[in-house]
């Protein structure tokens, strides 16, 4: 489908990769990893033919379509939800321009007996037949269904896309790429921003994909649900195996560690006939014997051990001085917007040293409540900091506010005071801007290199309480876990708004959800909490419907309605028993696939079973969905 050969790409003189070659084929469902800053968002860029590379190839059908989707997306103001999604029909569009140009000739034009007015009639034919071929009767009522399926309901359809959270328009990028038909997908970053329903959402588009996807993420979860194939960036060079991430790094291991020790009996060979070359150079007789044992030596393939980029920002946040016990008291604290009432009489007291954890769906008021203690937005109801409160706030959009065309020096300076200007140097270095990367510009820089300096940006202000709104957002596997290092030693108050359970283990002793526009307080860590709740994960917690408060009459049901919920509850266990099981055969298949594809496929009618299998899949998700909305419907 593409082929990329000998692909090379410099910055500065120095190059992100250098001659690296692979393909990509029907079904391939590629995780690209790799460092903040390795060239990840470059190769997808080069891939899309956004970028040129400065040598190589990229071979690929002249029909062939690849659609992108960014991580920074531009939007044109002004245009509804709807205007913007039909964007993604640019041929339907174009017809439709040309179908409405000649029916306004033939509706003001009266010469019916002309050849002029005679082939306008043909031409209008012919363009009603090419419009109906390409969908053009078809794509309203399909980008309704995929809006749908995301989350849109139908009165935001005619809604200005400018009024919507960066997380709903990356919704509204990804129905436009979805709607492209395209053949590729090239996804970098999608679930940033995306709320846990839509992260499900996405995992079952994707497994189901025809095509190729090539998607960067930090999502470890979301990697190990959708992958089947791992290309890593490192040092300039790739390395690709055919497994998701988490079997992949077991597998990168073992591989490495092979190497070494190849590598060391490999060394003692050699150094065994460098010790018998210099004792037959010193007799006569001997010499012939010498000279083949040194072209033996030269010819000799040196194994080499593949480069492992281990280095890591240091990161550590001092306490500025010691406040009083407690650091925030909030009492009937209440936020709406407009019509929508995000919190309700909240009443919330954190006291020093504590670290607390902020879970819930989005949209729950999470964020709101974080923004509300900082003073960055006006609310209702009492909320009063502590003596000597000094608070560091990291918003989950924080690298937005970087000035994009200030270096990356320019900013630490600019931010910095007379007591801390002579150290921000040391503190890019501590972050791996060194040397002329503090010279690059912030418009250049990578989302997690962009999440770095804002945090290196944080660490000129003194703090000792810390607010950290999604922080993990574009931030590599490595770097999260320095940061999570790092506030395990914070010595401070800690609020931490996150959907990461693995970034949470340890880090916190209180627990807060967050939940029809109340709080409910678990005194314990994410893992005491999620036992409490009695689910595995924060997405079984995040994915529930939030059932809305109701008049305790109305959640009365009558004894046929009772008997109505059982019957529907049992339908549904049994459906996702059937969802499970099959789930399960179609992963094993998938893996005999990988291991034996020649053996697997030669089996009759393996093809008819394994799309049967997914047919089936399909439907169950259906009737999963029906039973879901008639329970919902019930209350």
């Amino acid at each position: 489908m593409l082929n990329i050969h000998n692909l090379s790409i410099s910055f500065q003189g120095e190059y992100l990769f250098e001659d690296i070659t692979f393909k990509l084929g029907n079904g391939d469902r590629v995780g690209l990893i790799g460092k903040n800053g390795a060239g990840k968002s470059t190769m997808l860029k080069i891939l899309s033919k956004e970028l040129d590379p400065d040598s190589g190839q990229i071979a690929a059908d002249k029909t062939l379509k690849i659609g992108f989707l960014k991580q920074d997306i531009d939007f044109v103001f002004g245009r509804t939800v709807l205007e913007e999604v039909y964007e993604a029909f640019e041929e339907i569009k174009q017809l439709e321009a040309k179908m409405e140009g000649i029916n306004t000739q033939l509706a003001e034009r009266t010469d019916y007996e002309s050849e002029g007015y005679h082939q306008l009639m043909i031409d209008i034919n012919d363009l009603q037949h090419q419009y109906e071929i390409i969908g053009g009767y078809n794509y309203q009522g399909n980008t309704e269904k995929i809006l749908q399926g995301l989350g849109f309901k139908r009165e935001d359809f005619n809604s200005l896309t400018d009024t919507f959270s960066g997380g709903w328009r990356m919704r509204i990028e990804l129905a436009k790429l979805l709607l492209q038909d395209n053949d590729i997908l090239l996804l970098d970053e999608p679930t940033n921003h995306l709320d846990i329903e839509s992260i499900i959402w996405l995992e079952g588009f994707l497994k189901n994909y025809t095509g190729a996807v090539v998607i960067v993420s930090h999502d470890k979860m979301f990697l190990d649900n959708v992958t089947n194939r791992t290309i890593e960036v490192s040092l300039g060079r790739i390395y690709d195996y055919p497994k998701p991430y988490s079997k992949y790094l077991v597998l990168r291991e073992e591989i490495r560690e092979q190497q070494l020790a190849s590598q060391k009996n490999q060394q003692k060979q050699i150094e065994h006939t460098e010790k018998l070359i210099e004792k037959f150079r010193a007799k006569a007789s001997k010499a012939t014997m010498a000279q083949s044992l040194i072209k033996k030596l030269d010819k000799i393939e040196r194994i080499e051990v593949d480069e492992d980029d281990n280095s890591v920002m240091t990161l550590n946040f001092p306490v500025s001085i010691t406040p009083g016990k407690v650091v925030i008291e909030a009492e009937n604290i209440s936020k709406s917007y407009g019509d929508n009432h995000v919190l309700k009489h909240i009443d919330l007291r954190i006291e020093r040293d504590s670290k607390t954890a902020f879970v819930g769906q989005n949209g729950q008021g999470k964020s709101t409540l974080a923004k509300i203690i900082v003073g960055e937005i006006k609310y209702n109801g009492h909320l009063k900091l502590g003596h000597n409160v000094q608070i560091g706030y990291f918003a989950q959009n924080q690298a937005e506010y970087l000035d994009g065309n200030k270096t990356v020096l320019d900013t630490m300076i600019d931010a910095a005071n007379e007591s801390n200007r002579s150290k921000v140097r040391d503190i890019l270095g501590s972050f791996l801007f060194r040397g002329e990367e503090v010279e690059k510009y912030v418009k250049v820089l990578s989302g997690g290199e962009r999440n770095r300096l804002a945090l290196a940006k944080l660490m000129l202000q003194p703090f000792n309480v810390l607010i950290m709104d999604e922080p993990t957002n574009h931030l590599d596997i490595k770097s999260k876990n320095v940061l999570k290092e790092a506030l395990k030693r914070f010595e401070g108050t800690l609020i931490l708004v996150s959907h990461d359970r693995d970034f949470l283990q340890g880090l916190t002793n209180l627990v807060y959800e967050f939940k029809d526009h109340k709080i409910k307080e678990y005194l314990g860590d994410v893992d005491y909490y999620l036992e409490q709740r009695q689910v595995e994960n924060l997405r079984e917690v995040e994915k529930r419907t939030v059932i809305k408060n109701v008049p305790e009459e109305k959640k009365q049901h009558s004894y046929q309605e009772q008997k109505k919920l059982k019957s529907l509850n049992n339908k549904l266990s049994n459906v996702e028993a059937k969802i499970s099981e099959l789930e399960k055969e179609i992963a094993a298949i998938d893996l005999e696939l990988e291991i034996n594809y020649e053996e697997v496929t030669s089996k009759p009618n393996f093809f008819d079973d394994y799309q049967k299998k997914k047919s089936d899949l399909d439907n169950y998700m259906k009737d999963w969905e029906t039973l879901h909305e008639q329970l919902d419907n019930m209350g």
